[in-house]
């Protein structure tokens, strides 16, 4: 058998780009009618059937408005704001242009809503290889096609190229390279990091860390003390390590939101206080995804305060807030103890034959 030395040369660095489209729903109403480029405008439900708000362009942003917020308290903090019921099937359309224009560079394509992707271009041959001008012409190829304006993010690794997507919205791009992320990484706010919603990032800056370089002098093992697993996740993140492949399914299997919480709930009741934001937000991300003809089980889960887990379901084609907290119940039954943490989700049946499936997840 011939000798051969083993391979050390490194990995070679990937090339992600992350595409979002700028408030998507929004957009595409204020592409049919010009006459609403001015104005604030929210796409969602009514404030008379309780409904929330799937998006909004960036008018109704100044206002404070963001996506599933209430469109009561939306209109209370606009009360000029333009409120249009979500033309889905308009919207799928728009994303299969979207879709086949990502396409046509990769076939690594990450769909994660409507309007959102991740692509691995790492062997992409088109624009001489180079990440930067992909992005730079799908961004222009969007907007002559879709009629609407695109942000994207180039890095090594999927958590950087979506940061970075973010980063000169709307209609902007931002390049972090290979040899830029150390620094980039250090000076970024916890807030930034993958995974981390507003009580993490509280917690994270009462314990003194409010930039990622703060974050690095934790050990792995002082992370995952407070934090659980998260705490692995959180010390590769802030050193910019995402070892994440851009995965090519695009068949959604369930729609949740979750959110942790400090101090920890203390009984039921504060449980179920938490859970009409909980179902606002979870509706509002169903809608998003177009998911609401596919649900097939209702689901919560709980984080207990000595980390033990549990998820209870049932099956339901309506997302009944009367089943949601009767599920609640029976899941703190069976911890009876303080909750750090309180999930709630939908899972969702396959399209039927000859029905068109989600194009995207979030």
């Amino acid at each position: 058998m011939p000798f051969s030395l083993p391979d050390s040369r490194p990995p070679r660095q990937r090339k992600i780009i992350h595409c979002d489209c700028d408030c998507f729903y929004a957009s595409v109403e204020m592409r049919d009618n010009p006459d609403l480029r001015l104005l604030p405008v929210a796409v969602g439900g009514t404030a008379a059937q309780r409904g929330v708000v799937a998006t909004c362009n960036y008018e109704a942003r100044r206002f404070g408005i963001h996506s599933a917020m209430a469109t009561a308290q939306a209109l209370q903090r606009c009360p000029q704001l333009v409120v249009i019921a979500p033309q889905m099937e308009k919207y799928r359309i728009a994303s299969r242009q979207i879709l086949a224009i990502y396409r046509d560079y990769t076939d690594l394509v990450e769909p994660l809503s409507l309007d959102e992707a991740y692509l691995d271009v790492t062997d992409s041959p088109h624009c001489r290889g180079s990440a930067t001008l992909i992005a730079e012409e799908i961004r222009a190829r969007i907007a002559a096609a879709v009629g609407i304006t695109a942000s994207a993010g180039v890095a090594p690794n999927k958590f950087l190229a979506k940061v970075a997507s973010a980063w000169n919205k709307p209609d902007g791009m931002y390049v972090i390279r290979p040899q830029q992320i150390d620094d980039f990484v250090a000076a970024l706010p916890v807030k930034k990091l993958f995974g981390v919603g507003k009580v993490t990032a509280a917690r994270l800056n009462q314990l003194g860390a409010e930039t990622c370089l703060d974050l690095r002098s934790w050990s792995l093992a002082a992370l995952q003390q407070h934090f659980g697993k998260f705490g692995g996740r959180l010390y590769h993140l802030c050193r910019g390590i995402d070892e994440r492949a851009v995965s090519v399914s695009d068949e959604r299997k369930s729609v949740s939101v979750e959110e942790s919480y400090t101090p920890d709930l203390p009984d039921l009741a504060a449980c179920g206080a938490q859970m009409a934001q909980l179902l606002a937000s979870l509706e509002a991300r169903v809608r998003r995804c177009g998911a609401e003809g596919q649900v097939h089980k209702l689901y919560v889960k709980l984080r207990f305060a000595d980390f033990r887990k549990t998820t209870v379901e049932c099956v339901s084609a309506v997302q009944d807030p009367v089943l949601f907290m009767r599920l609640l119940e029976t899941g703190f039954q069976r911890g009876a103890m303080p909750v750090r943490l309180l999930g709630a989700g939908v899972r969702l049946a396959p399209p039927a034959p000859g029905e068109q499936g989600m194009l995207f997840e979030v």
